[in-house]
């Protein structure tokens, strides 16, 4: 995986632009710890950073094609093109030639032979700027479903874009501006597609490829998602999801470097990790290898709350014993958990504070943790949303509700009927934000978008529109938040269940075929029927661990109580004080990590808005 960075202004000759394209690229310096490399030329100027997953020495970007001993076409690209060696034959079987072996140099050679519309003959996880020498032409691409980021901004004559938000800000025009609808989309467990927290960014969208000329920008669609009649009957749609499982595993093990699972013993890893054992010794005669993260103490002293019913490691270690995996333990104490730099690397890697707090951190130093010994790591994320796992979507209170069903989930614990995050906020900043009226609003707009199939059961319509709407404004943030964790290390996450043939598949299976047992994802669990133990298929969704360590919630109450004596923190003016000492005179249960999450998210914003600098233009 790599950073992309860059710059197109018809006004001005951008040859001479080269520290200011330097800076931007050097924002992105983690992303690509393997090299970097710059190109300017005219009204153009494209940086990159990577890190080398194919064809590790002859992959250097930014990569030009030459078509009659001229440049034609600069590319610089972020992610795997999974169908690259299919395309690269019918390419040269039409006269292209190749001097890499490159999965990039398949993706710019596409565009020359098919133009715009080549998008939509690539598979896989991307994101990518392509500068047209010959029409002038800037062209930016983004993947299916949004996996990969790409964020950009409009100038008065072109256009700034980047991996993340950070690259952007390096340039001495773009300002860190965040007004209402910034800090709305800061706030939101509903993300709108396309924006930005930065004002005046934009987020490419998934599936849609923009190019920008002196003429103007025009933004296209080539992929979205579509009611079809599912025709396949119960035993035919279980096999052929396994049949499309095995393919797009044995798609996304080629790599030229070291290769592992994340398995955190849940059914979603576990089956990833046991195709991916099963694929690599067929084929190698090697052992997949594995990880799974836990902290001191954290078996011994687990306790039930309202989501995780179970620790992770015993389920992994089972797993992994099953497929006869190279197994490690990524064990974190409370130290590094609550070490302050690492903290304060987890918003810069984000750009933006969070919530989740020590899930976060935790998430950051397994990546880092990871990367010593490998650099692709195929994950879990996303079987939750085309199967059905989250359990909103069994609560009648949820899924009847004229409002996203995880907002109502969300404001169901006595910790969080203020809103996730916003209980240490004052009640003026509230108002203004008005999440109530953003939800609502976003909502109705999410619904209208929703394909539907003709002669649908209401409870069919209900659930398609659950889906279409968990992947269209919940997935993008986890999408995100992975990618930009994991990156932070030059680690990349291949996301098998985000392959937009299964996503596809899965969108037009009845939700009665998706619980036929009557349990969630079904299918997924009868898939994995002869993959894994039965202890593992038989296991309640437990989401990511969060420490119980009652030292942690001491380390953020008196974080809390030195922000509250300092009139000099930025946040002052928008905290709630009454609500502030409540807080420190009731700390509250260690295993709480609902109520934690407030005094996360009051934390992270005063190092946000101290770092980056920020104006609230509110």
């Amino acid at each position: 995986m790599c950073g992309i960075t860059g710059w197109v202004d018809f006004g001005q000759d951008l040859s001479r632009e080269r520290p200011v394209l330097q800076a931007m690229t050097d924002a992105l310096a983690a992303r690509g710890v393997d090299g970097q490399g710059l190109w300017l030329n005219g009204h153009a100027a494209l940086g990159h950073t990577r890190t080398a997953v194919i064809d590790v020495a002859g992959g250097a970007q930014p990569l030009a094609v030459e078509e009659d001993g001229r440049t034609a076409a600069v590319i610089v690209h972020n992610g795997e093109i999974y169908n690259f060696q299919q395309l690269r034959g019918e390419l040269q079987a039409r006269g292209r030639r190749f001097r890499t072996r490159t999965d990039t140099e398949v993706a710019l050679q596409a565009y020359l032979e098919w133009g715009p519309s080549f998008a939509e003959r690539l598979e896989g996880i991307f994101a990518f700027a392509i500068w047209d020498v010959r029409r002038e032409e800037l062209v930016l691409v983004r993947d299916r479903l949004g996996v990969k980021p790409l964020f950009y901004t409009d100038l008065p004559q072109g256009v700034l874009f980047g991996s993340e938000p950070k690259a952007l800000l390096a340039h001495p025009a773009v300002r860190p501006v965040v007004d209402l609808e910034g800090l709305r989309e800061l706030f939101t467990v509903a993300k709108q597609p396309g924006r930005a927290v930065f004002r005046d960014m934009r987020e490419l969208l998934p599936g849609h490829t923009l190019t920008i000329g002196r003429d103007g920008a025009r933004l296209r669609t080539y992929w979205t998602l579509t009611a079809r009649e599912h025709t396949d009957d119960l035993r035919n749609t279980v096999g052929t999801v396994r049949d499309l499982l095995d393919d797009i595993v044995r798609r996304e093990l080629v790599a030229d470097v070291p290769l592992c699972t994340a398995l955190s013993g849940g059914l979603d890893s576990s089956t990833v990790t046991a195709v991916a054992a099963g694929l690599r010794w067929k084929q190698d005669g090697e052992r997949i290898r594995t990880f799974v993260t836990t902290f001191d103490g954290y078996v011994e002293n687990f306790q039930k709350d309202d989501v995780r019913f179970s620790p992770d490691e015993p389920y992994a270690a089972e797993v992994a014993a099953h497929v006869s995996s190279d197994h490690v333990n990524i064990r974190l104490d409370p130290d590094a958990l609550m070490d302050p730099g690492t903290r304060l690397d987890v918003v810069l890697a984000q750009d933006a504070p969070s919530t989740l707090g020590d899930m976060d951190t935790s998430n950051y130093l397994t990546a880092r943790e990871i990367k010593t010994h490998s650099t692709v790591a195929l994950v879990g994320e996303v079987a939750d949303e085309i199967f059905g796992g989250y359990n909103w979507m069994f609560k009648p209170e949820c899924v009847g509700a004229d409002v996203f069903p995880w907002v109502v989930n969300e404001g169901l614990h006595p910790s969080n009927r203020g809103g996730q995050g916003r209980d240490l906020f004052s009640v003026g900043f509230l108002e203004k934000l008005d999440m109530a009226g953003h939800y609502a609003d976003t909502y109705r707009e999410a619904v209208a978008q929703v394909p539907h199939q003709t002669g649908e059961s209401p409870e069919e319509a209900r659930m398609r529109t659950i889906g279409h709407l968990t992947l269209t404004r919940w997935l993008p943030m986890l999408l995100d938040r992975g990618d930009r964790l994991s990156m932070a290390h030059g680690l990349e996450l291949r996301v098998p269940y985000a392959d937009h043939r299964l996503v596809e598949y899965l969108y037009n299976t009845p939700w009665s075929f998706k619980t036929f047992d009557g349990q969630e994802k079904s299918i997924l669990r009868a898939v994995a029927r002869d993959l894994l133990p039965a202890s593992v298929l038989e296991r309640k969704k437990s989401p990511w661990p969060v420490t119980q360590d009652p030292a942690y919630t001491r380390m953020l109450h008196a974080e809390l109580a030195a922000l509250a004596a300092d009139d000099s923190a930025p946040i002052q003016p928008y905290l709630n004080h009454e609500a502030v000492r409540r807080t420190l005179d009731h700390p509250g249960d260690a295993h709480d990590w609902p109520s934690r999450m407030h005094l996360e998210m009051a934390l992270q914003f005063n190092t946000w808005l101290r770092h980056y600098g920020i104006e609230l233009a509110i």
